[in-house]
């Protein structure tokens, strides 16, 4: 039993030849270059090799070209040997740009911004501490959204009764441009596809950004 699980896994892509086309399936699972740790392809990263020879982030997993995939994982984004295992997988001599995690780590805050855009913009996603709580109560939330820098108490006093909803910690500034605001600090998305959508979005987020962005799990500590 153990055998044929370690021969499956071994078996699980850490490359691709191209996004999904006509009659071709991504597979369910991606194997990380660096760690071989594998996770589903919503949650890693995928990279191509540009022109120039440049590693870009393909973090829509659209672009044409052999894909490199990676864990969602600031110390891999940053690991000594990247550029070696990024060449051997391309099959060609391949360059890291400078400040590479800092530039992923941004392409994924605009995701969540956009994320959290579309949303408002189709209803399912409204901020504001009493609209917030109003869908809360009324069960109609997907995901909690909150500022960085939201004060734990309040958070706290914002899912009262419901402490066990899934929570994205983004930074101010993504979250006051979602809603063309000044600023903002709560939000909440409706259930659906736009809120797994985001919440996929933020557990990559949350990997490459220094430090920990504190989850539902800190509140009231």
């Amino acid at each position: 039993m153990r055998e044929t699980r370690a021969t499956t896994e071994d078996q699980i892509p850490d490359t691709d030849d191209g996004p999904p086309g006509r009659g071709r399936r991504a597979p369910s699972q991606r194997r990380c270059l660096v760690s071989r740790t594998h996770g589903e392809p919503k949650h890693m990263l995928r990279f191509v090799v540009g022109p120039d020879g440049r590693v870009v982030a393909d973090l829509s997993a659209r672009l044409p070209g052999r894909g490199m995939w990676l864990q969602a994982d600031r110390a891999i984004l940053e690991d000594g040997q990247l550029a070696r295992a990024f060449s051997r997988a391309a099959r060609q001599k391949v360059e890291i740009p400078e400040g590479f995690a800092e530039s992923v780590r941004d392409g994924l805050a605009k995701r969540l911004l956009d994320g959290i855009s579309l949303g408002r913009r189709a209803g399912e996603a409204v901020c504001g501490f009493q609209k917030c709580r109003e869908r809360i109560v009324a069960g109609r939330v997907g995901a909690v959204i909150c500022a960085a820098g939201a004060s734990q108490d309040e958070v706290a006093r914002l899912l009262s009764g419901h402490r066990d909803l899934p929570m994205v910690r983004v930074p101010g500034d993504v979250l006051a441009v979602s809603f063309g605001r000044e600023r903002a600090v709560y939000a909440v998305m409706a259930p659906g596809a736009l809120a797994e959508r985001l919440k996929a979005e933020y557990k990559r987020f949350a990997g490459v950004t220094e430090g920990v962005l504190p989850g539902p799990e800190t509140i009231g500590q």
